[in-house]
């Protein structure tokens, strides 16, 4: 057995700089649980005259690690896509190991990886919601389950927007707003909130439990930016949580998988899932329902998840990257084929006939009306309709949303969110 693991961080912001600093500071811990001391070689970053609390050597190269033959590990903690991958496919072209926590570049890259890999170990356990294992317990806790279906709280930052909203009666763009003054929003928050971020997530999520490869143009993503007080009102009403959702389910041979807003009921455990945190329910066909809950972001929660792949890497401990080959059996839905009960809010003239126009069109497309809601606004001769349906299908909302903005009547684009019921 080698005495050192010898890495290189490629990108040494808020996480490169917590996983040295980890590694320094609970260094007999970790060489214990190893078996191995991991030390820090060397790190690249585009800046150097920026200041870093790292006393390891930094370069601007990046080839200065990748041809280093004595560092056996890269940590590519760069972000980006494509050149994010071109780093990690060199690396793995030399015969290192591959840590990363790109959620991103995996999201379009990961089948390849695996096959350039081969044998030589990745880890992405940083990837997907920081420091909750939830890559360790698909790939092996869970290997001896069918996953039947996943449900997940993927964002912190939309997560923590939507529990503003709903808790302290902001509106998204306050919420918004305090959410990047804490830190915990970007400038640019647009992946957050749009549910890109979850996006990448989900896919990866879905790649361990079903062996799809699907890139995020190929799922219905939605994000939470047209919320607002209406609808969090309604799902009052009616016993529900609104939560930004990645959610996968397999029926037969077919995965279906979205990312968007959704109303869940209040008594589930993941809708009470608030704040900054994560929480993912997992069904197995044979252990039922797990949940994993815990810090999805961050700099030492992300580092975590970093340092426990190093350990895995360090013990020898190696397999198939995603668990297991692509599926050729696996096919994904088609969105239109999707299938839910939806949320809808519409402003409308507010005058006789318009209810009954709007009535016609759901009926010509066999939607039926399950719950109504209709609100007294301030603005004469508008009035707002919130009504949900019955279990209907993605392809007939969407004609449905089309024929009703050709209505004069209609003020506002109608509003959907979706209604999670299982």
């Amino acid at each position: 057995m080698v005495k050192n693991l010898n890495i290189g961080v490629i990108g040494v912001g808020t996480v490169g700089a917590s996983v040295i600093k980890i590694l320094e500071e609970n260094k007999e811990v970790i060489c214990a649980r190893a078996g191995v001391d991991i030390k820090v070689k060397k790190g690249v970053v585009k800046n150097l005259n920026k200041s870093r609390s790292v006393s390891i050597p930094l370069s601007t190269d990046i080839e200065d690690i990748i041809n280093d033959k004595e560092i056996d590990v890269v940590v590519e903690l760069m972000g980006g896509i494509n050149e994010a991958y071109e780093v990690a496919k060199k690396t793995l072209q030399n015969k290192k190991a591959l840590v990363t926590a790109n959620k991103a570049m995996l999201a379009y890259h990961r089948y390849e990886l695996q096959q350039i890999a081969g044998n030589i170990p990745i880890g992405f356990e940083a990837s997907v919601c920081g420091g909750i294992p939830i890559i360790k317990a698909l790939k092996d806790g869970l290997s001896a389950n069918h996953i039947l279906s996943l449900r997940g709280i993927l964002n912190g930052t939309s997560n923590y927007i939507l529990t503003q909203m709903i808790q302290n009666n902001q509106d998204f763009c306050s919420a918004l707003q305090l959410a990047q003054h804490l830190g915990y929003a970007e400038a640019d928050p647009s992946l957050d909130i749009n549910g890109g971020d979850a996006g990448h997530k989900l896919l990866i999520l879905a790649s361990l439990a079903y062996g799809i490869d699907a890139k995020p143009q190929d799922i219905l993503i939605e994000g939470i930016e047209s919320i607002n007080g209406d609808d969090i009102e309604f799902a009052n009403e009616f016993g529900y949580a609104i939560k930004l959702l990645g959610i996968a389910k397999k029926q037969n041979n077919e995965i279906e998988l979205r990312v968007h807003p959704a109303m869940i009921d209040k008594n589930k455990m993941i809708a009470k899932v608030e704040g900054v945190m994560n929480g993912i329910s997992v069904i197995g066909d044979r252990v039922g329902e797990t949940l994993y809950y815990g810090a999805g972001a961050g700099g030492e929660a992300t580092a975590s998840a970093v340092i426990s792949d190093l350990i895995e890497i360090a013990r020898g401990k190696s397999s198939l990257m995603l668990g297991f080959e692509r599926s050729p059996q696996i096919n994904l839905k088609p969105k239109e084929n999707i299938q839910s009960r939806y949320y809808f809010r519409l402003s409308v003239d507010d005058k006789s006939g318009v209810l009954a126009q709007i009535t016609s069109i759901l009926t010509q497309n066999d939607i039926s009306i399950s719950t109504f809601l209709q609100k007294e606004i301030k603005q004469k001769n508008i009035a707002k309709i919130l009504f949900s349906t019955h279990t209907t299908t993605e392809r007939a909302i969407k004609n449905t949303i089309a024929e009703l903005k050709k209505l004069e009547s209609i003020i506002k684009e109608p509003y959907i969110i979706r209604i999670e019921d299982e």
